[in-house]
């Protein structure tokens, strides 16, 4: 890709302008954990710099039927990293990754990254926000999170198998289906909302961004917060191990 990758936020749907109001008062647990952890961290050095692409596509016309407005055909782009890998093995992600010095920042880095991780064509993509970072303690990286408008779907697939597992396009209707929803909980007390769909469970950091912006984004219908499980017989369930 060349030139500076830019926010652009002309012609965004009304439906996924509220998206950006991400984070309030009562963000859970996952972000307020990880942003707590990001003030200590700047204290004692200084964190490498990542980006992930939060990439959303559908009709650009709300439906006014649905709560936020949000359209039928609304979806996410997720990817599942290899089991192979040495951090983060087999876990559900938002494409993304560590800035190069030729990226010129966030934008540009969760660009290039969802490119190389899914073949995706990036003029088909508008980044019209960015999230407060977000600190991931295993990898030591302070996280941006890069809203995306997908204003022209193009294929995407596995580029590196020895990086990632699947490549799927989740329809939100999925994610907001109250039967997919639930908290998870670790050995030492960690809460992380989590979704179970397509054969994977969505938790920590994207599972928090998620929920983050599916509820300010007025998108959430009821589901029941009281239903937690056990994070480790969660990822057995759908063939994952910690």
């Amino acid at each position: 890709m060349s030139g500076v990758a830019r926010l652009d936020d002309s012609g965004i749907p009304p439906w996924l302008r509220s998206a950006t109001r991400h984070g309030g008062p009562d963000a859970d647990d996952t972000l307020a954990t990880s942003r707590a952890l990001r003030r200590a961290m700047s204290i004692t050095g200084k964190p490498r710099q990542a980006a992930v692409l939060v990439l959303f596509g559908g009709s650009p016309e709300p439906d006014p039927a649905s709560p936020g407005g949000l359209p039928a055909d609304a979806e996410v782009l997720l990817t599942q990293r290899a089991s192979t890998m040495r951090q983060h093995r087999g876990q559900v992600a938002f494409p993304g990754g560590a800035e190069d010095p030729g990226d010129g920042g966030p934008v540009g880095a969760a660009l290039r990254e969802a490119v190389e991780e899914t073949g995706l064509d990036p003029a088909g993509v508008q980044p019209f926000a960015t999230l407060p970072k977000l600190f991931v303690p295993p990898s030591k990286f302070d996280v941006t999170p890069v809203l995306g408008w997908w204003h022209s779907p193009s294929p995407v697939g596995v580029v590196d198998e020895g990086e990632t597992e699947r490549v799927v396009r989740v329809p939100l209707s999925e994610l907001l289906d109250p039967a997919h929803r639930f908290m998870v909980r670790g050995s030492l007390g960690y809460r992380s909302p989590a979704f179970q769909v397509d054969g994977m469970l969505v938790w920590g950091l994207t599972g928090g961004i998620l929920a983050g912006i599916i509820k300010t984004a007025g998108w959430e219908r009821d589901w029941d917060r009281g239903d937690v499980r056990d994070l480790e017989s969660s990822l057995a369930a759908v063939g994952m191990i910690l």
